[in-house]
């Protein structure tokens, strides 16, 4: 991967509905040969899809949580089948430590969020904290820079 193939990453991140010619002008490429990198990081995974970022808030979710959940009491499995139905989590991360999950959710109001953690105790311990503020709340991803 080169620098181009970097900033065309940046590019994309920042807008992905950038059109190939509008990528063209910004990177000083022809046309066929944005659209040969762009199909070629597709290729390598790198790219992995196209998709929006929404505004929470603008959907009717105002209430961001981070969900803990610890000492699973069902299989694995079971969990995170269930999770993955629940529409109000947006993420879900099994990590290694105290914690077994991480949980990002989204919710629309205190009564939401009620419903969401009772629907949750049965599976484990759930310790929740609501988000207040986020300093980062999306980055922009690049490849790491080789050290030597």
């Amino acid at each position: 991967m080169d620098q181009i193939d970097i900033q065309l990453l940046k590019l994309l991140q920042k807008n992905s509905r950038m059109t190939i010619s509008e990528l063209s002008n910004e990177l000083a490429l022809s046309r066929p040969s944005i659209t040969e990198r762009m199909h070629r990081l597709q290729e390598r995974g790198v790219i992995e899809e196209f998709s929006a970022r929404v505004s929470l808030p603008a959907v009717g979710r105002e209430i961001l949580l981070i969900i803990q959940v610890s000492e699973v009491k069902v299989p694995l499995q079971e969990f995170e089948e269930f999770i993955q139905q629940e529409e109000e989590v947006i993420e879900c991360h099994r990590v290694t430590g105290e914690v077994s999950y991480f949980l990002k959710a989204a919710v629309s109001n205190m009564n939401s969020m009620r419903m969401l953690i009772d629907k949750l105790i049965p599976f484990g311990n759930i310790n929740t904290s609501t988000v207040i503020g986020s300093p980062v709340a999306y980055r922009y991803i690049l490849p790491t820079e080789n050290k030597k």
